[in-house]
């Protein structure tokens, strides 16, 4: 292996930069040409291309030869099934949160994060009104926004809670300001009742609250609902209820 190959952590400079090239497909943005590539990745369009037909000939990427693109291939959905079913906190979370979602008429949802987004692990919904965000499992969304984004920074450990805030200052500085006081009041929220609260989309009201593990991921959960109800009404019925959930899922995540 040649020594330009090695970054540091002893990462794979190669797979590093492929797992860049897969994480560039996004929903709404499914297929891209070594151009449209290189410039999501800061990578060249030789180093695209040469990465681009290694991940074809694994089976990670399929080539649109009409459209001279790529997509992503079935290979990568059958490893996100096998992430899913395999998963023994999905396992221990999952039945706590469907039963929970049909019990109180509210969208639940786990997650974790993924750089500076918040990634679905699982969402039920059972909202009393269809909202126009379905969100799944595997949806992405941003960190610095949500109440699931701002319960995992107060919990997150402070190097990595500055090393984000700097991200976020960098790619929103025109309203950073303002943002960075929403955020640090979540923060001091979650560290005394527990929970924080947002509404980042239109009529869409959610809290969160962390779930600390040791020696596992940092999880967040969450409770949502949509149409015309008053945040704080939806805070006050539903903040324990949430910690009571949480509670439960960290005790069965613990004892499997």
């Amino acid at each position: 292996m040649k020594e330009s190959q090695i970054v540091s952590g002893n990462r794979n400079r190669s797979l590093h930069r492929a797992v860049e090239i897969l994480q560039a497909f996004r929903p709404g943005s499914d297929l891209h040409g070594n151009g449209e590539l290189a410039e999501r990745t800061g990578l060249s369009r030789a180093t695209v291309s040469r990465l681009a037909q290694t991940l074809v000939d694994c089976g990670m990427l399929e080539r649109d030869r009409r459209q001279r693109a790529y997509r992503l291939a079935p290979l990568v959905l059958s490893l996100a099934h096998a992430m899913r079913t395999g998963s023994p906190v999905l396992a221990a979370a999952g039945p706590l949160i469907r039963k929970e979602a049909e019990r109180r008429k509210v969208n639940v949802g786990l997650a974790a994060a993924d750089r500076d987004e918040m990634v679905y692990l699982e969402s039920v919904r059972y909202s009393g009104r269809v909202s126009w965000r379905n969100v799944v499992a595997g949806q992405r969304v941003p960190m610095e926004l949500t109440s699931l984004g701002r319960a995992y920074l107060a919990a997150a450990p402070e190097d990595r809670r500055k090393e984000l805030f700097a991200q976020f200052r960098a790619h929103r500085s025109s309203r950073w300001t303002a943002l960075s006081r929403e955020i640090l009041s979540a923060i001091e929220q979650v560290r005394q009742q527990g929970y924080c609260c947002a509404s980042w989309q239109p009529e869409v009201v959610a809290i969160a609250t962390p779930i600390v593990i040791p020696d596992y991921p940092i999880y967040v959960l969450n409770m949502s609902t949509s149409g015309d109800v008053a945040a704080q009404d939806f805070v006050r019925d539903l903040n324990k209820p949430l910690l009571d959930l949480a509670s439960r899922i960290r005790n069965a995540i613990v004892v499997r």
